[in-house]
């Protein structure tokens, strides 16, 4: 049987195995008081061409996605998302805006709320409804190339089981309408209300995951299958698996040590298959670890059915590190997996409760994501073109 036009892997793209892609989504601010800015209109016409392929509307008009290009390592992807970051809040600035990468806005409410005016962003509207007005959530995206859809399904399937632990460890969102929600992702629960958006199902092969895709777009509940907002997903069109689990991060030596730990995990399923069928067949316990992570972030104790008792966080992430450690070796990105301790040990979350818990009012704890969103950035590099940069489209 013939797989629909929709399906066809790696049709925009020839996918190469292990390669990467990142998705920042980025929120505008008014540096008066770091209020969010409802002024993705004004932002995009004014970028210029090279920055401007780069970034895209998203559903609320207080925010904007930064997409790299492909890339085969993490040190080509850190190198364009430093620049690309630069560049946009150099446009932002000439505009009287700022920039910052957290999982929520720690003060917004929903009656500020903007819906984007693009004919997606009002389409999820007309399925959503008042839903798609709750304050916006930011994301860290990742695409890992697979050539072959069989085992991106198989990638998928196991990506499942690590879903909880990159969860704790890029939590960036304890607070919520001005308080701490307890929380170390309260992005996690508010993006719940979507449908079709969780852990899905292990699927038996990629002719499993596009007919039951499909069933649903016959259906007419989708209108492509980028509407399903799975915490990981296959992009037929880009020939790659999507981990989307992940909160943005605040730097983008944050996002490189995330980045690096994804392609590291891919290539250690795909040549080892590291989890047990005993995490992997477990749906209930999947879903309990991923609440637990979205709470307690790299503080959680996670439920291990081999051991059958609860193990921390930490000690998971030591034993993940520890067989990642050859793959990455062999990636070019050992240096940026290793960096994965330090954001263990202080996580997005720990740092904006350190700053509300200290002296810093909740515009404080705004500002200083802003003055970390391009501290990255080597002195002077703000004021270069995007197009210095070996951009991959």
């Amino acid at each position: 049987m013939t797989l629909p036009d929709w399906a066809r892997w790696g049709s925009a793209a020839t996918p190469r195995d292990l390669t990467l892609g990142v998705e920042e989504e980025i929120m505008l601010l008014d540096p008066d008081g770091w209020s969010l800015a409802q002024e993705i209109d004004r932002v995009l016409p004014a970028l210029d061409q090279d920055l401007g392929a780069h970034v895209t509307a998203e559903t609320h008009k207080s925010a904007l996605e930064l997409r790299s290009g492909v890339h085969a390592d993490v040190s080509g992807a850190t190198v364009e998302l430093t620049v690309l970051r630069a560049a946009l809040e150099a446009h932002l600035v000439e505009l009287g805006l700022r920039a910052a990468a957290s999982g929520t806005h720690p003060f917004a409410v929903w009656q500020d709320t903007r819906v984007s005016t693009g004919p997606r962003y009002q389409r999820v509207y007309n399925q959503m409804r008042e839903l798609a007005r709750r304050e916006p959530t930011f994301a860290l995206h990742v695409h890992v190339g697979v050539s072959d859809p069989d085992a991106a399904i198989d990638l998928l399937n196991r990506m499942r089981g690590h879903l909880p632990m990159l969860l704790a460890l890029s939590a960036n969102s304890p607070m919520w309408q001005g308080r701490d929600t307890g929380l170390a992702s309260a992005r996690t629960p508010l993006f719940q209300a979507f449908p079709r958006v969780g852990v899905p199902r292990a699927f038996r092969g990629y002719r499993d995951w596009t007919d039951a895709v499909d069933m649903l777009l016959r259906c007419e509940a989708l209108e492509e299958p980028t509407f399903l907002w799975w915490d990981v997903r296959p992009q037929p069109r880009f020939g790659t698996v999507e981990v989307r689990i992940l909160d943005v991060q605040s730097t983008v030596s944050e996002t490189a040590a995330l980045v690096a730990l994804v392609q590291s995990v891919a290539r250690l399923e795909l040549e080892d298959g590291y989890l047990p069928d005993e995490v992997l067949d477990r749906p209930e316990l999947l879903e309990e670890n991923r609440f637990i992570a979205a709470r307690d972030g790299m503080d959680a104790r996670l439920l291990d059915p081999v051991s059958e008792r609860m193990v921390p966080a930490r000690l998971q992430l030591d034993n993940l590190i520890r067989a990642c450690r050859p793959h990455a070796r062999a990636l070019g990105c050992e240096d940026d997996l290793l960096a994965v301790r330090n954001l263990a040990d202080s996580t997005g979350a720990m740092r904006q409760l350190e700053l509300a818990r200290g002296d810093a009012a909740l515009p404080g704890v705004v500002g200083a994501m802003a003055e970390l969103f391009c501290s990255d950035v080597p002195a002077g590099a703000q004021v270069r073109a995007v197009d210095e940069a070996v951009l991959v489209s």
